[in-house]
């Protein structure tokens, strides 16, 4: 399992934002579509008729984000109280008819890089040129996840990778 931009990549699997567990709220890319994972938001959204899919309420890093992270965890434990230092995401996806809004966590508890949340976005739009470039893009996510071990890579190998996949390089990467 890694992060990689706004996606967490476990094994095959391809996530925006963190992977959900039981009825927790998630959303996950398929070949077929844009799956809403948990309550009450289970749906899929085929790629034949998704014409945009985006991110809102993206926390950025920055120090007072961190230093708000770090007194929260230390009030969590230090207290037993506390709200959950992770966040939510909206996860928009736009079809003819509708904006749907699915909710997941973020994956990176102090926040994304702006430069890995830019990536990240052009990589969702390129998702939705059609149906070839959306496989393609898939698939290498998907294989860089599956021959990847030990966990997220750094910063610029992340932003490397964001590059590839969102420019169509999509030669897999160990």
């Amino acid at each position: 399992m890694a992060m990689v931009g706004l996606f967490w990549i476990a094994e095959g699997d391809v996530y925006v934002g963190s992977k959900p567990s039981g009825l927790a709220p998630g959303v996950r890319l398929t070949p077929d579509g844009v799956t809403g994972l948990g309550h009450p938001q289970s749906g899929l959204w085929l790629w034949d008729d998704v014409e945009s899919l985006t991110v809102e309420d993206v926390p950025l890093k920055s120090l007072k984000r961190h230093v708000g992270v770090v007194v929260e965890m230390a009030l969590s434990m230090g207290l037993g109280g506390g709200q959950d230092a992770e966040g939510t995401m909206t996860v928009c996806v736009g079809t003819a008819d509708e904006e749907i809004e699915l909710t997941t966590y973020t994956a990176a508890a102090s926040g994304y890089s702006q430069t890995e949340y830019d990536l990240s976005r052009a990589l969702l739009s390129r998702l939705t040129d059609g149906a070839a470039t959306m496989m393609t893009t898939l698939a290498a996510m998907a294989e860089w996840g599956r021959s990847h071990e030990g966990g997220t890579p750094r910063r610029d190998e992340r932003e490397r990778l964001l590059r590839e996949w969102a420019d169509g390089q999509n030669a897999p990467h160990a």
